[in-house]
């Protein structure tokens, strides 16, 4: 049977050729596009020899999805270069080096993309040969742990105790606390597991189920709060650790897979698109530079993996955007180099060691960047810098535009925030600026903060048993919250009789604003009563100490 057709003018034609084609290969999408691309030829009496069919019909069988790509690819090409091409006369060379370009892009496409072969044997798309190869190192994560259950102060009033018959300096009431999320194996000769924090936080016995259904139990080697990071370790034993992609390479519109374990069901995959990338100013985490993704993400799918077509990991799931508790369509994962960056210093440290620089920040939006004279408003401008820290011995100053560091481009005040939180102590950052108009570029060493504590005692009876600190910066309310924060809280202590509890954070005294715990000491005064506004959690709140 003939390779090509003739047209009633006598000529070949590659329209008609590709539709014999078509007839033999149902479904090939390259042949879809031929027909396309080549359309306005056939109008025009175009031809093309029957090697080229011929070469088109041995790779049809093997390009698949790869022809729809290298379609979509073309669509510019025809657009852009058909009218030139069609006033004149395309030598059958160039014909042929047009097709073999084409098929030299499909095949290097088809090694990358989906399989064209389902487990029906039918020409259909699927992603189970890449899930058999990633769905080993996603696991289960099981955890117990108690917590105490915060009483009625009437309870420790003598008086009530001996009313009721409660024995005096009794224990607190505990309760035990369950929980489920998923994690993901990063290393298998070490055993080390990544997933997050929230996932195993107060835990006393975390247990791990692999996809093969062994159950073993893990210990934690750190956690990082801040990040909402944790890594533990389990006995590595015949385990299958997953391939890291380059989070930084990911785009907007790329295909991802979330893999994890929902509402305790068992390992459960769901497929999406990347809908955003760097979001932050959520408030879910300290540090926050997440993936946002459509792929259905719920209760328990915390700690899983968020994977590429190739299965290599891209994010560890970590939160939704949900009034009912359900998937939306709204969720984010953390990316994996920075996921991959803070689990260097827990393996090393069992803590992540943030650094100082020493300046504070703004946005540059667009009214500040007309006034700097300037086009683009992507940036950070620095407000302040204190003395001699890093910046302050670099040469930073206040008004310089910080537009990379260390060669990322600085977009916002969150990305110089992320980028400085994760450098070791003792690196060395390198700053591109802009100063009147005038690239520079300076570096800085950044060194380890030290939080200056106070007891609270020192500050007033009241505060007694309270151990206060400024907001220093590396911490995850730096630049986002002004006030002092209170580290430790004695029980027992006129502190705790107060209300005040760890983690509070101070924001005035007698309605006036403070900023530091120097701030604070010049606000006090000989009055045995304060008037407290206290940020605690997501909500705020009056105390009237007397």
């Amino acid at each position: 049977m003939p390779l090509s057709r003739t047209c009633a003018s006598g000529e070949k034609c590659i329209y008609r050729s590709a539709h014999y084609f078509y007839s033999c290969c149902p479904g090939d999408l390259l042949v879809k596009f031929i027909v396309f691309f080549f359309e306005p030829w056939r109008r025009h009496g175009k031809s093309v020899c029957s090697t080229h069919i011929e070469l088109l019909h041995d790779y049809c069988g093997l390009l698949g999805v790869a022809g729809g790509l290298a379609m979509r690819a073309a669509f510019a090409l025809r657009n852009k270069k058909l009218e030139s091409m069609m006033k004149h006369r395309v030598s059958n060379r160039l014909k042929s080096l047009l097709l073999l370009a084409l098929l030299y892009t499909s095949l290097n496409a088809a090694q990358a993309g989906l399989p064209f072969s389902d487990s029906q044997g039918k020409n259909l798309p699927t992603l189970a040969p890449m899930l058999k190869q990633a769905t080993p190192a996603v696991v289960n994560i099981a955890t117990a742990g108690t917590v105490q259950v915060r009483e009625n102060p009437l309870f420790s009033d003598p008086f009530f105790q001996h009313f009721f018959g409660t024995p005096p300096g009794g224990q607190a009431r505990q309760r035990k606390t369950f929980s489920l999320g998923s994690g993901v194996i990063i290393d298998a000769k070490k055993g080390y597991v990544i997933t997050n924090n929230h996932v195993i936080a107060k835990a006393d016995e975390i247990s791990v189920t692999l996809r093969d259904g062994r159950i073993l139990m893990a210990k934690l080697i750190g956690t990082d709060p801040d990040t909402d990071v944790a890594i533990i370790q389990i006995p590595a034993d015949k385990l299958t650790a997953i391939p890291l992609a380059n989070s930084d390479q990911l785009e907007v519109g790329d295909f991802v897979v979330a893999i994890g374990n929902p509402f305790g069901l068992g390992q459960t995959v769901t497929s999406g698109i990347v809908s955003a990338l760097g979001r932050s100013g959520l408030g879910i985490e300290g540090y926050e530079d997440f993936i946002q993704t459509d792929a259905s993400i719920n209760p328990g799918n915390s700690g899983g993996a968020l994977v590429n077509l190739a299965g290599e990991l891209v994010g560890i799931n970590t939160a939704i955007l949900s009034k009912s508790g359900g998937n939306i369509g709204i969720g984010f994962a953390i990316p994996v180099n920075m996921a991959n960056e803070i689990m260097q210093q827990l393996i090393k440290h069992g803590e992540v060691k943030r650094g100082l620089l020493g300046a504070q920040a703004q946005n540059l939006d667009p009214e500040l960047a007309k006034a700097f004279g300037l086009k683009d408003h992507h940036g950070a401008v620095i407000t302040q810098v204190t003395p001699d820290s890093p910046a302050d011995k670099s040469g930073l100053r206040a008004g310089d535009i910080v537009t990379h560091i260390n060669d990322r481009k600085v977009k916002d005040i969150d990305t110089l925030r992320n980028t400085v939180g994760l450098l070791r102590i003792g690196t060395t950052v390198k700053l591109e600026i802009l100063r009147d108009g005038q690239a520079k570029t300076i570096s800085a060493n950044i060194v380890e903060a030290v939080a200056k504590n106070l007891d609270g005692e020192k500050l007033h009876d009241h505060l007694a048993g309270a151990i206060l600190v400024d907001i220093e910066e590396g911490t995850r309310l730096y630049g986002r919250v002004q006030g002092v924060v209170i580290t430790e809280v004695k029980r027992g202590s006129p502190a705790w009789a107060a209300g005040l509890r760890a983690g509070d954070v101070i924001t005035s005294v007698n309605r006036k604003e403070i900023k530091s715990v120097a701030t604070m000491h010049k606000l006090m005064n000989k009055s045995r009563s304060l008037l407290l506004n206290i940020r605690r959690g997501g909500g705020a709140l009056f105390l009237y100490l007397q």
